[in-house]
């Protein structure tokens, strides 16, 4: 033990910081600061979510002359033109800029929302003051990243791809816990994934990032070009799944190299397929996994197998237990003695997928497949379409037709051929990217042909 702590106390004290470019964070200092102009008297009508620095209806020159060529100076006004319409007037750069105000709760000229109108001209001062300062150095900010070379990190990298390799079989959950003891903690996340990507992932599908707008507390720099993100709100997008935070011109330029993080992710049903996957460090869900060998211990041979549905509440119970629990969750015969709520729990995931298992980019090109009337060349054709589906939905889906092969295997007793089965699971794997209920019904009969297609040569296709 005092070794191991050792070793992780020397590769903390090797490590070495990022050097974060402070440009940007220094002009954002020297922006211009927002000063108020109030009216000396009161408004009539003035709009209660407006505040003494609203002056009625007035001219855009009578707004020039109360600014008083005073840099960061601002108004509001009605307009003159349109009544009812309201103007920023603010000054910057030696003159009097006029935006059109909004309102919904929050005040906006544009898609940054903000509470206050001091807030939303501060940081419009801020963005305006950058732009003008930095712009060639904005446009070039992107040309050599620190994210696609980590020099700085090679060492560190290396070590802590070692700690952090685990066998395939096992949860990526395991690594997680063990990060919160080692010098893990002290690195960037930007290093920590780039040790996930060397990690001995023996399913390390590509996945692309999930970036939503993000507002940061406090200064925070991209991860991917290390400049500042300035302004005061929105300043830049996060990972939803692994958190890596960037500009949001730079979020275009990152690589689809996305390593989700457990503690992330919230629950195992309506996630989608390849971030669960990563995520478990698995070839497949293991929702998939988990229900298909319980299914295959104890009810290939029941009757109507998939097509007999099971109590609806018992079925939500099976999906809070994996939201819940993950793989731990138990749905044996002593808990769920009744198979058809194991097989509606696994029609249920595969329905609520945000992306199908086949994906809306493929849909079309597998019901045009359906169509061609000459077996062999269609056969083809399904075989084609395949190999489109990313990694993930390929081996989910490789892994249930093995299994629905095995039903079939038993329809004696349990009265499910692949037709059966591909009237079942041809709505649940595959929806037209556009809801229309026309569409669905038209495509009906083709879907259950793919499935039967995939299920009678599983063996040729996959």
């Amino acid at each position: 033990m005092d070794h191991e702590r050792n070793i992780r106390n020397k590769d903390a004290e090797e490590y070495q910081p990022p050097i974060w470019k402070s440009y940007l964070y220094q002009l954002q200092q020297e922006a211009p600061r927002p000063k108020r102009i109030i009216c000396p008297g009161e408004v009539e009508n003035r709009p209660k979510y407006y505040g003494r620095e609203f002056h009625g209806i007035i001219s855009r020159e009578k707004a020039d002359e109360l600014l008083g060529g005073v840099e960061g100076a601002y108004i509001l006004r009605e307009s003159q033109r349109q009544p009812g319409c309201y103007t920023l007037a603010l000054r910057f750069g030696n003159q009097t800029l006029n935006y059109r105000l909004f309102y919904d709760g929050k005040h906006f000229v544009g898609e940054k929302r903000f509470e206050s109108i001091h807030d939303l001209v501060t940081d419009g001062l801020i963005t305006l003051y950058i732009e003008t300062k930095a712009s060639e150095y904005i446009s070039k900010m992107t040309t050599n990243p620190i994210y696609e070379h980590i020099g700085y990190a090679t060492l560190l990298r290396e070590k802590v791809s070692r700690r952090l390799s685990r066998s395939k079989n096992e949860s990526r959950k395991a690594s997680v816990t063990n990060e919160e003891h080692t010098p893990v903690e002290k690195i960037s996340s930007l290093v920590r994934r780039a040790a996930l990507t060397h990690n001995d992932n023996h399913f390390n599908y590509e996945k692309t990032h999930n970036f939503k707008v993000h507002t940061f507390r406090g200064p925070h720099w991209c991860e991917y070009c290390a400049n500042f993100m300035w302004g005061l709100i929105a300043q830049g997008v996060r990972c939803s799944d692994c958190g890596l935070n960037v500009h949001k011109q730079c979020s275009k330029h990152v690589p689809n190299d996305c390593q989700p993080d457990l503690k992330r992710i919230k629950k195992v049903y309506c996630c989608d397929l390849t971030t669960l996957v990563k995520a478990h460090n698995t070839q497949r869900p293991m929702v998939v996994d988990i229900c298909i060998r319980e299914i295959e211990a104890r009810g290939l041979k029941s009757e109507g197998l998939y097509r007999v549905s099971g109590f609806t509440e018992h079925i939500e119970d099976v999906k809070m237990a994996f939201d819940r629990d993950g793989e731990k969750a138990d749905i044996s015969a002593n808990i769920y003695p009744d198979i058809n709520i194991i097989t509606g729990a696994l029609k249920l995931y595969f329905r609520d997928l945000p992306i199908p298992v086949i994906t809306y980019d493929t849909y079309s090109k597998f019901i045009e497949a359906a169509k061609i009337s000459n077996a062999d060349e269609r056969l083809e054709a399904v075989h084609e379409v395949l190999m489109l589906l990313p990694p993930a939905h390929y081996e989910t889906l490789r892994y249930l037709m093995i299994h629905l092969k095995k039903v079939t295997m038993n329809e004696k007793d349990n009265f499910m051929n692949a037709e059966n089965l591909g009237i079942v699971f041809g709505p649940t794997l595959m929806r037209p990217p556009e809801d229309s209920t026309l569409t669905t019904l038209h495509d009906m009969r083709y879907q259950k042909l793919i499935v039967q297609i995939l299920i009678e040569n599983e063996d040729v296709l996959f």
